[in-house]
């Protein structure tokens, strides 16, 4: 049995202060809604590197002392796509949006109001609960079955 897999790394950041959080209202076809910004890993960058210039480059933010607060994973053919999830309060900079969608600052009371990405309550469930660290999807069929631990 072969030991390694096909793995994609990204990262997501849960940035937030008081009672917003900043979302990115996705435009690509894939995971559209307000979203969490993030990004792809880059061959040979820490984590954390990768969630700190992710973040300048989709918010113009600088993120300060990102905490890795959980991780999700789902298969894709032929491996495994993971996403290390990352939070903070500490950042400084002017926001600016990207290409990917606008950045904006929403209440927390107001989630129930706006097309969030599929999966994205479990997602901060994930993330701010500090007994879960994982969020995985298992696949049976055609059936998608979100499992948090």
């Amino acid at each position: 049995m072969d030991k390694t897999e096909r793995v994609e790394l990204t990262v997501l950041c849960l940035l937030y202060r008081k009672n917003k959080i900043l979302l990115q209202n996705r435009i690509k076809k894939d995971w559209q809604g307000y979203a969490l910004p993030g990004g792809h890993v880059e061959k040979g960058e820490a984590f954390t590197d990768a969630v700190i210039r992710e973040m300048k480059e989709e918010t113009g933010l600088d993120v300060l002392e990102p905490v890795l607060c959980g991780v999700k994973q789902f298969p894709i053919e032929d491996g495994r796509y993971i996403v290390f999830l990352f939070k903070s309060n500490q950042f400084k900079g002017e926001l600016v949006s990207s290409d990917e969608g606008e950045m904006e600052w929403v209440n927390r009371d107001r989630l129930s109001e706006i097309q969030l990405v599929d999966d994205f309550e479990e997602l901060l469930k994930v993330m701010e609960d500090e007994k879960l660290h994982e969020f995985q999807y298992i696949v049976d069929g055609d059936e998608w079955q979100v499992v948090l631990k």
